[in-house]
This record gives C-alpha cells, structure tokens and sequence, in this order.
C-alpha cells in the first residue's frame, strides 16, 4: 500500500533571465516569490503556497517552455509502478525523483513527499 498526490506545477522557462520570468507569473497569478523557501535556489524560483493548494514553482530549463506536474508519493517505485501499468513509460530515474511520460505524451514527475501533512487528500493504493 502506499499513497499519491498532486504535488505541484512547474513552469518550465527558457529564458536567460528566471528571477524575470518568476516575476512575471508571480504576479499573472497572485503569489508573491518565496524568497526564503529552500526550494528557491539555482535555476530555480518558489512562490508562495497557500496551505493545502499544490506548489508552483518556476525554473529554467533548455528544453522548450511548457509545464508540468509532480506527483508526490511515499513509495516512489511503487507510484512509477502504478503508473507505468497505466500506460506511463519511465524516461530517467534520478537520484530523488523519476521522469516519466504519460501515454498522452506530457513528461511528468513522480517525486518523494514535499508538501506538509502527508498524505492528507491523497489517494491510497494496495
């Protein structure tokens, strides 16, 4: 058994600049950058979260913009697990997260708890 939730949406940004793209979609969605939040670091910028709304993050990449999202999960091999019988293929496993690939071609991650008060709202799995 094990559990899983909706985790966060990340704005993947190719951009030179990503303190100006967090700034834009700060303020285009109404949270402030969390400047102190530990996940604000590198290529990397958090916003502020409400208590139990999932996370947005913002960080630049050299793929193409898009967006994606991470599921969180308290048994990460058994998530890739569940999720590759429903069609999903792994794409690469790092050493704290998996990549992954809905059958429906959008890349997602499947990653270890982040979120307080796990596993509040999240689905359980036998």
């Amino acid at each position: 058994m094990h559990h899983s939730r909706l985790c966060a949406v990340l704005i993947d940004c190719n951009v030179p600049d990503v303190d100006e793209a967090a700034g834009f979609w700060a303020e285009a969605l109404g949270r402030p950058i969390d400047p102190d939040h530990p996940g604000t670091r590198g290529n990397y910028r958090m916003l502020e979260t409400p208590p139990d709304e999932p996370i947005v993050q913002i960080q630049r990449v050299t793929h193409e913009s898009r967006v994606h999202i991470d599921i969180e999960t308290d048994d990460i091999p058994a998530e890739v697990l569940r999720l590759e019988k429903l069609g999903a293929t792994v794409v690469s496993r790092l050493e704290r997260w998996v990549v992954m690939q809905a059958p429906t071609g959008q890349r997602f991650c499947v990653v270890r708890v982040q979120r307080p008060g796990f596993p509040k709202n999240a689905n359980r799995w036998d």
